[in-house]
């Protein structure tokens, strides 16, 4: 298991201006399309079918988090897509305000494949993120959040149970279906 693609500086770059020219021009009231990629970027990991994830944080506290585990459009657009979301549909918030976007900062996570975690005691802190599935509930937590949050793995597990809804636990159940992935991070 790993990370099966790379972003180059180029690559991230363009990614970056993509989630904010999202966001920008949202509140500014234009709900533009996707732009589309320049021709020198067209046909590589920007293109890819890969989950991604936005998350923005205004003077250090979570203001917005929103994603998709799996690629199902070109990652660019994926992107595109999860800033706006992030920053007006994330329901734990009330719609970003164009005063508080000067305040905020914004990371990106581009998602590798979601495979079944064989063994919980092999995952690693800031390596595996993880998503638990049991019944119709299922929680998610990225591979920084048991960093930025001080947890252990038991606590890591926990509160990804207490994310999903369920009880404490759960993760052990053996109709619980726990996968991992791994990402690349960068800010935008």
């Amino acid at each position: 298991m790993g990370v099966t693609f790379s972003l180059n500086d180029e690559e991230r770059r363009c990614l970056s201006r993509l989630a904010r020219q999202s966001i920008g021009t949202a509140l500014a009231g234009r709900y533009t399309a996707v732009p589309e990629l320049p021709p020198e970027l067209a046909g590589g990991t920007l293109s890819a079918l890969l989950g991604s994830f936005v998350t923005l944080n205004k003077d250090g506290d979570l203001r917005g988090c929103i994603g998709t585990m799996l690629g199902r459009e070109p990652l660019y657009a994926n992107v595109w897509r999860m800033a706006r979301a992030a920053a007006f549909e994330d329901p734990r918030f009330p719609p970003l305000s164009a005063a508080e976007w000067p305040q905020c900062s914004l990371h990106i996570s581009v998602l590798g494949p979601l495979s079944p975690c064989p063994d919980p005691q092999q995952i690693v802190i800031g390596r595996h993120g993880l998503l638990l599935r049991l019944g119709l509930r299922q929680g998610v937590f990225l591979p920084q959040v048991p960093v930025e949050q001080g947890w252990d793995l038991r606590q890591y597990l926990e509160h990804l149970c207490r994310k999903a809804g369920l009880p404490s636990g759960s993760w052990r159940d053996p109709q619980a279906l726990l996968f991992w992935f791994e990402s690349l991070v960068f800010e935008a």
